[in-house]
């Protein structure tokens, strides 16, 4: 009975190990957080998401040292923005965030985002973060969403996209989201359309 027993407490123990929670990397994918007040949801739905399954998923910001965001959590960054190194990644994530106007006239992030849509890799924004992707004129033509007001939504028009009241769009290699609530069902976009594109290669 003992050893019964015995075996029976190994077999759960060693449960995780064969379950799906453990599987091989899939992709490597960058967020670039604004340094201050970043939509807390924004970047952690999906971070933690992406995570569990099975992306590398780096932190990128103007610092290293701890950022907190709009709610109060804190994040510490890996990697400073000017260190990215586009064609380690396969796919670029920017969260929103009243901070993240930081990045709508920075070159950097300008470079990275331009190199990306270039190389037609995924490059995924939500929030305030699609007005960044339209005034680097990767939206010209495009179908996208931003947070609803006067502003962002002028901004994408002025770039020349098409606005959609969608909680996600996706269109081409370019998904934006609108805002917090929207957070998970961005991050099952990003993974959804990473699949897709996997898949189209496969059969090439």
């Amino acid at each position: 009975m003992r050893k019964i027993f015995l075996i029976m407490i190994f077999i759960f123990v060693s449960l995780p190990l064969f379950s799906g929670d453990v599987v091989e990397n899939r992709g490597n994918i960058i967020m670039i957080v604004a340094p201050e007040n970043y939509m807390d949801e924004e970047f952690q739905i999906p971070y933690d998401y992406l995570k569990s399954k099975g992306y590398d998923v780096i932190v990128a910001s103007r610092t290293t040292d701890s950022i907190t965001g709009m709610l109060g959590g804190k994040i510490k960054p890996d990697l400073l923005i000017k260190n990215i190194i586009p064609d380690s990644f396969n796919v670029l994530v920017i969260p929103g965030g009243s901070g993240a106007s930081v990045f709508f006239n920075d070159t950097l992030v300008k470079n990275i985002v331009l190199k990306f849509n270039r190389d037609n890799k995924i490059i995924s924004a939500i929030c305030l973060s699609p007005v960044t992707l339209a005034k680097f004129g990767i939206l010209k033509d495009k179908n996208a969403t931003v947070w609803p007001s006067v502003f962002t939504k002028g901004e994408l028009e002025k770039y020349g996209a098409k606005y959609k009241n969608n909680n996600v769009v996706i269109d081409g290699n370019i998904i934006t989201g609108d805002g917090p609530k929207s957070s998970l069902e961005f991050a099952k976009a990003i993974d959804s359309l990473i699949i897709l594109r996997k898949e189209a290669d496969n059969v090439k």
